[in-house]
């Protein structure tokens, strides 16, 4: 066994000792927590009796300053704290005014209000020193400003004004030039309305006229002409027949008119009077003769067509 051992505490005893500081250290907080904070107790004010004060007049003196007097005034200190009031004092009797040979008599001040406060502190009257007027006159003058090179900062600015009506200019065009192409657009979109409603007019337009004419066609209903109309493939010809000059005297002149039915062809189907000249033999042989006659066809729209002609003859009696 070597010194260093037997010189060394044995573990038991170091135990101990560790449990016995921390025993020690456990009761000093418990009884640092048992320990009750005393209260602090307001002090009591206390109350102070009423000044008196009292102004005695001094005899005008010739005095290179000027004095001014001030009216003692008392500072009150504000409190936090609710005021206490102090009990009434016996008001103080008047004391008599001291008179001295050189001195004019003061009348007594009235006593001061009470209910003063403590720590009440006199203001005596002060000499107030005369201005100084060659400090006034100097402050009056106005400080030279330090001059400010703004040179940067309007650059700056009339730069960012530069670029702002840029902007705007560019935006201007930009909105004249769509507006521009919408007008553009809209002309032109009325403009193809305008050409597609003509073609669908004109197309509705053909279309009706192939169905008339389709319908003409295939009607047989006639249409009535007029004999300057008409237009003769091959003239008839009219002459006052012998048999009915008996029935005349020579010279006179008689008037048939005729209402023919012409066919799509041309060829005349029918013949009426439609106004006799008085003479039945001639109204017989111009029926007759007009037969011999052949019309162009008549059209409408295109269209051959059924039509009656009316056709005024005129004979004259030899």
């Amino acid at each position: 066994m070597s010194s260093t051992d037997l010189d060394a505490p044995p573990l038991k005893s170091l135990l101990l000792a560790i449990v016995a500081v921390l025993g020690l250290h456990v009761l000093a907080a418990i009884a640092l927590v048992a320990i009750k904070t005393p209260e602090l107790k307001p002090e009591p004010k206390k109350e102070m009796s009423p000044l008196e004060i009292k102004f005695v007049s001094l005899p005008a003196k010739t005095v290179s300053t000027e004095v001014e007097k001030q009216t003692v005034t008392a500072k009150k200190e504000v409190q936090p704290e609710v005021q206490v009031q102090p009990a009434p004092q016996p008001e103080p009797k008047p004391k008599e005014s001291v008179r001295k040979p050189t001195e004019i008599p003061v009348k007594p001040k009235e006593p001061v209000v009470k209910n003063v406060e403590p720590k009440v502190t006199p203001v005596i009257a002060s000499e107030k020193p005369r201005p100084d007027t060659s400090q006034k006159v100097a402050s009056k003058e106005p400080l030279p400003k330090p001059k400010v090179d703004n040179s940067a900062a309007e650059a700056q600015r009339k730069a960012a004004a530069q670029a702002e009506s840029e902007r705007q200019a560019r935006k201007a065009e930009q909105e004249a030039q769509a507006r521009a192409e919408q007008e553009a657009k809209r002309v032109a979109d009325a403009k193809a309305a305008a050409q597609a409603k003509a073609a669908a007019e004109a197309a509705a337009q053909v279309r009706a006229e192939a169905e008339a004419a389709a319908a003409l066609a295939q009607s047989n209903e006639p249409v009535s002409f007029t004999a300057s109309s008409a237009n003769w493939a091959s003239a008839p010809n009219f002459s006052f027949p012998e048999r009915a000059a008996r029935r005349a005297r020579s010279g006179d002149t008689l008037n048939v008119v005729l209402v023919l039915r012409v066919n799509k062809q041309g060829g005349i189907d029918n013949v009426r009077v439609a106004q006799s000249s008085g003479n039945p033999l001639l109204d017989k042989e111009a029926r007759r003769q007009v037969r011999s006659g052949k019309f162009k066809p008549f059209t409408k729209n295109g269209v051959p067509v059924v039509g009656d002609v009316t056709l005024p003859i005129s004979y004259a009696v030899p």
